[in-house]
């Protein structure tokens, strides 16, 4: 496809800060529209299977302090997350998924669970949703280092690395470019720190991250390819 066929299914504006990153050359510029597309495909591939194995993981250690109805016994009256009005976002999303199961008759804690977006997870290891659940959470990451008087591998270490992980998952779901630094760039060092923090963390589960995403692992590579645009 010739470039103003490209641009015009595409839109100029979408096409500017990759014109611009390539110097006003179009060949790369929908070359590098392509490999961030592909760059995007691999991160999300990624990211979905951590976001299961975490949320898996949480399910299995809250279920074991906290019954096997745990996420809709803490928003029902007098649950955990039903006291404290600084987790009330947090309480709404949860709330909103369990009251539209109940109306179509099809709850299940399973269900639940499934409903539930990333940043549930993430702010699990807020500081007051940490210690509202029972400050038991980091029992998930059974590998993780012991913190220093330098580094604290505390929640609050783990709430940031997913934050790191939820914008990036955001970014790539609203087809935002991941293939640029704040200077406007070709630069994919945002994209290698969220997948080294997934891969961190997965360490971290005691989970093979190499056995589990055998065959669609491939971020590094396309990275590189994106660089040497």
């Amino acid at each position: 496809m010739k470039y103003g066929e490209f641009v015009d299914v595409i839109s100029p504006e979408r096409m500017c800060r990759y014109v611009s990153a390539c110097a006003n050359n179009t060949k790369r510029a929908m070359a590098l529209y392509r490999y961030n597309i592909k760059l995007s495909q691999e991160m999300y591939a990624i990211i979905s299977c951590f976001e299961v194995t975490l949320r898996n993981k949480i399910n299995k250690e809250m279920k074991a302090n906290f019954g096997n109805d745990w996420l809709r016994d803490f928003v029902l009256p007098g649950g955990r997350f039903d006291t404290d009005p600084r987790v009330e976002g947090t309480r709404k999303i949860i709330k909103k998924g369990y009251e539209g199961l109940v109306r179509c008759q099809r709850y299940s804690h399973t269900k639940l669970l499934a409903e539930m977006e990333f940043g549930v997870w993430k702010f699990m290891f807020n500081n007051v949703q940490y210690r509202l659940s029972g400050r038991c959470l980091l029992n998930i990451f059974p590998n993780k280092p012991t913190s220093t008087p330098q580094f604290q591998y505390d929640n609050a270490f783990v709430f940031n690395a997913l934050d790191v992980i939820n914008n990036m998952r955001n970014r790539i779901a609203h087809h935002e470019p991941i293939c640029f630094g704040n200077d406007g760039k070709i630069d994919t060092q945002s994209v290698m720190f969220c997948y080294m923090r997934i891969m961190q963390l997965f360490q971290w589960m005691n989970v093979d991250a190499n056995a589990l995403l055998y065959g669609m692992n491939h971020v590094v590579e396309v990275s590189n390819k994106v660089m040497k645009i």
